[in-house]
């Protein structure tokens, strides 16, 4: 009888496990139909989203080496402070595997080539709607291939899908992918909309049956192609392009001011931009400020613990934890808020008083860096805490701040400081005046420290500023010996070091020659 029913039971489980799901999608019940369409395009978005957040890979890159904030106890983040990349972490392994980028670039080349499908079995897709569907991907796979360059330089380029194999290719120099990457982005530029689901003549009534409300700071637009070309051009040293790309943004941005129903496209003041007021900030939910970058929308679920700013910088009183894992000093805040008048921060010279739209605690020895602090509430539990703030790539104050930069260098100086000039204008009387004696390259990049702290620029700002000056100083030491701002980029310090996982996996990647 034990034998029996032993017998059944592995029969029953055989059974069962003959069953093919209905909850899973696969190849062959994939691109058949309008919603497949969808969902494969938002997968796409989903993997470069999570590429650039995971374990806070765009703070961690953008905000600490040579960055303004200081780590309390967190031993691997002091390792990336203190320029030690190629430490033995867990995270700074995990954030140097370049795999999970190329996930992203996979299922967009494989959205590229698949999606066409659908138009023959599903009337409702059209061919208008592949065809923004398409060029939003080629949009994403640049911008991956655009944020790899920054981190690596030379990585291998795949402009075709691969089915569930990482294909062992060599490293593509740099200036070849960013050439494909530009390539890319003109022409997906004249396919998109600046709106999805409204009146954008490009592709006007409701996107996937919803309208732009609904799509703003989720989707990439036409702008967002600018944006990301802009900067491409910018990281190239390419300022001619950078400035006419970030003119077009400037020009049509007042095309998008309060339309089809949707938060408008402009320059916001302080409670707007630190306490989301109006609803406008880039950092809450989706905003149409949210020009590049990717939002995690409370509403549909999707606040997480990570991936968020907070979860490093926050600490009582607004989330159940004693200190932050990393803040900026008194002295640093002191040396970089430097007008009695700027909204962000400042000290009243009478009162003693200071603003707390960029920082709380400043009495204390660990200031708290309060200026992004979108939280879940409802969803906390003991030292849990789920956050909803945007990865901001782009904004309004940030691509006019890189024009800023590109009219300076190419020595439009009476234009450079009106951009300079517009992007700071609602952070208090701040007004760098054309007789000023202050070299204005300087003053740009001083502006971009303060208004884009703690959205993963910092690092990429100083390598730009160091080409624009090639000064001859001592940058960086290494085994002890000094090297200047450009012996440090030939020997490819800009870069970080290759996940060894990677080289082990791919005995045609070779480590950065800085750190081998």
């Amino acid at each position: 009888m034990m034998l029996f029913l032993i017998g059944l039971g592995n029969f029953s489980c055989k059974k069962i496990d003959d069953v093919q799901s209905t909850r899973l999608a696969t190849e062959e019940t994939n691109w058949k139909t309008l919603e497949d369409a969808k969902a494969n395009l938002l997968s796409v978005y989903g993997l470069i989203r999570s590429a650039t957040v995971s374990d806070n890979t765009h703070w961690l890159m953008g905000d600490l080496r040579q960055g303004d904030f200081a780590i309390t106890n967190r031993a691997d983040l002091k390792a990336i402070v203190n320029g030690q990349l190629n430490a033995s972490y867990p995270v700074i392994n995990r954030i140097t595997n370049w795999r999970r980028f190329y996930a992203a670039v996979n299922a967009a080349s494989l959205f590229i080539e698949r999606s066409k499908e659908i138009r023959a079995l599903d009337p409702r897709y059209t061919q208008l709607n592949n065809d923004v569907d398409v060029a939003q991907a080629r949009m994403i796979r640049a911008f991956a291939y655009f944020y790899m360059v920054r981190i690596w330089g030379d990585v291998p380029l795949l402009t075709s899908s691969h089915d569930g194999d990482f294909v062992k290719v060599g490293r593509t120099s740099k200036d070849k992918v960013l050439a494909f990457c530009t390539n890319e982005l003109l022409a997906a530029a004249q396919v998109v909309p600046f709106r999805y689901g409204g009146t954008d003549p490009i592709m006007p009534g409701l996107y996937y049956g919803a309208n732009w409300p609904s799509w703003n700071g989720i989707v990439f637009t036409r702008l967002s192609a600018y944006i990301i070309l802009a900067h491409i051009a910018a990281w190239q040293g390419n300022y001619i392009d950078a400035a006419n790309y970030s003119k077009f943004v400037l020009d049509n941005q007042s095309t998008q001011y309060f339309v089809d129903g949707a938060n408008p496209l402009d320059y916001i003041d302080m409670a707007a931009l630190t306490e989301n007021q109006n609803n406008y900030s880039p950092f809450a939910y989706k905003r149409a400020t949210l020009m590049v970058g990717f939002p995690f929308e409370a509403g549909n679920g999707l606040s997480t613990s990570n991936g968020h700013i907070e979860q490093l910088t926050l600490a009582a009183p607004y989330i159940p934890k004693v200190q932050p894992e990393m803040f900026v000093t008194k002295d640093s805040i002191l040396k970089i808020f430097t007008d009695p008048k700027d909204l962000r921060f400042s000290i009243d010279p009478i009162s003693g008083l200071y603003r707390k739209n960029y920082f709380t605690n400043f009495e204390s020895e660990q200031p708290i860096f309060s200026k992004i602090k979108v939280i879940y509430p409802s969803n906390t539990s003991g030292n849990v805490t789920l956050f909803s703030s945007s990865m901001v790539f782009s904004r309004m104050e940030e691509i006019t701040l890189l024009r800023a930069e590109a009219l300076a260098v190419l020595g439009q100086r009476e234009a450079a400081i009106n951009a300079l000039n517009k992007a700071a204008n609602l952070r208090g009387p701040i007004v760098y005046l054309s007789a000023s004696s202050k070299d204005l390259i300087d003053a740009i990049f001083e502006e971009r420290r303060r208004e884009l702290m703690g959205e993963g620029w910092r690092w990429y700002d100083i390598v730009r500023y160091n080409r624009i000056k090639n000064s001859n100083g001592v940058f960086a030491t290494k085994n002890g010996v000094p090297m200047t701002f450009k012996q440090f980029e030939t020997a490819g310090g800009i870069y970080w070091p290759v996940s060894q996982d990677v080289i082990n996996a791919n005995s045609l990647i070779t480590q950065n020659p800085y750190w081998q």
